[in-house]
């Protein structure tokens, strides 16, 4: 078990108000469930408020462990990000929160619940925020090496408290389903389709990105093969990606990259039958609404950040210099150019076959 630093044991029976400060990027987001759900069966009677980036919120909104969301809406300038900073403060403080677990690692989460009052502040010890925590978790090398939902479980496990290792799920509503289907059937998709998403970005960098071209013919298979109606999906960052992976591919298809807002795009995602995706936050997100997902991996680690579920299957071919964890490759690109079309549909098969 992590070592923990603190002057003061916590009584859970006196936590009445609860903070999170969520993680920046949705795969995070989406690895940090298993943990906030633990939370919740730990402090079954209080209230629990996260504090997060907009472009999270969706992931949040609907879940059933959350009472309440706070957005942090920075990047606008100094001063504009000076007083959104106060304005969050003074939220914080007003609500007089019991305790703060600091799921996000910088320093600003311990400075924003520190100077909002909260009473206990539970967090890793980096960033150099340890004097701002009242329980500092001691970060070890062993940590580091667990995949991304258990290194959130393991801060509630240093507390002594219950979390038990489990697969994220994520929560769409009702609402953001039926916008899914108004979108899909408006563009000529009957939910009889047999619908296959591709996910061809990956905003970290390029090192993620197997080719749009192999991208391309899988998609083309998927029609020719399986009688699929094919859509992509992605962010507007993205968009230029899934115009080129479109216009690639021999089959008409769907591009709703940058088109939709967060929410709608889960509930898009939960009406695919398949998912072929790079290492990528939507990869989280398929995988735990129990699609069918099959992930390519070259720069990144599986081991971490991999998609966690039954319904899941990763292709990566063992190089030398993988994972090396970069933006884009400083090499030749081998552990993505390797991979070739035919292995991915090949496994693309045996996952069909398998659920």
């Amino acid at each position: 078990m992590l070592k923990v630093v603190a002057r003061k044991k916590i009584d859970k029976s006196k936590v009445r108000h609860i903070l999170i400060r969520a993680t920046n990027w949705v795969g995070d987001v989406v690895m940090t469930m298993p943990a906030l759900e633990a939370v919740r069966e730990n402090f079954p009677g209080s209230s629990i408020t996260v504090l997060s980036k907009p472009w999270v919120m969706s992931l949040y909104e609907n879940h059933p462990a959350v009472d309440k969301v706070i957005h942090l809406k920075k990047g606008n300038g100094y001063f504009a990000d000076l007083f959104e900073v106060i304005r969050v403060i003074g939220l914080i403080r007003k609500q007089t929160f019991d305790l703060a677990i600091l799921f996000q690692n910088a320093i600003e989460a311990a400075l924003l619940s520190y100077f909002g009052s909260v009473r206990f502040r539970v967090g890793y010890n980096t960033d150099a925020r340890g004097l701002f925590l009242t329980h500092k978790v001691i970060r070890s090398d062993e940590v580091l090496k667990v995949h991304q939902v258990e290194y959130y479980l393991s801060i509630l496990r240093a507390m002594g408290w219950e979390a038990i290792s489990r697969d994220p799920t994520v929560h769409v509503s009702s609402e953001n389903v039926k916008k899914a289907r108004m979108i899909l059937n408006s563009n000529g998709i009957k939910p009889e389709d047999f619908l296959i998403g591709l996910s061809p970005g990956a905003i970290f960098g390029e090192a993620k990105r197997w080719p749009v071209d192999r991208f391309a013919r899988i998609g083309d298979w998927a029609v020719e093969k399986w009688g699929s109606k094919v859509l992509m999906m992605g962010s507007q960052k993205e968009k230029g990606i899934c115009d080129l992976l479109s216009s690639s591919m021999n089959h008409s298809s769907l591009n709703l990259c940058g088109q939709t807002t967060l929410g709608e795009a889960m509930g898009i995602i939960s009406l695919c039958n398949f998912f072929v995706t790079n290492d990528s936050g939507l990869m989280h997100i398929a995988a735990a609404l129990g699609i069918p997902t099959l992930a390519i991996f070259g720069s990144t680690d599986p081991v971490a950040t991999g998609p966690r579920g039954p319904k899941t299957r990763i292709v990566r071919h063992e190089t030398e210099c993988a994972p090396c964890l970069k933006a884009i490759c400083p090499k030749d690109f081998r552990c993505m150019l390797s991979i070739q079309p035919e292995e991915v549909w090949e496994e693309m098969e045996i996952l069909r076959e398998g659920v």
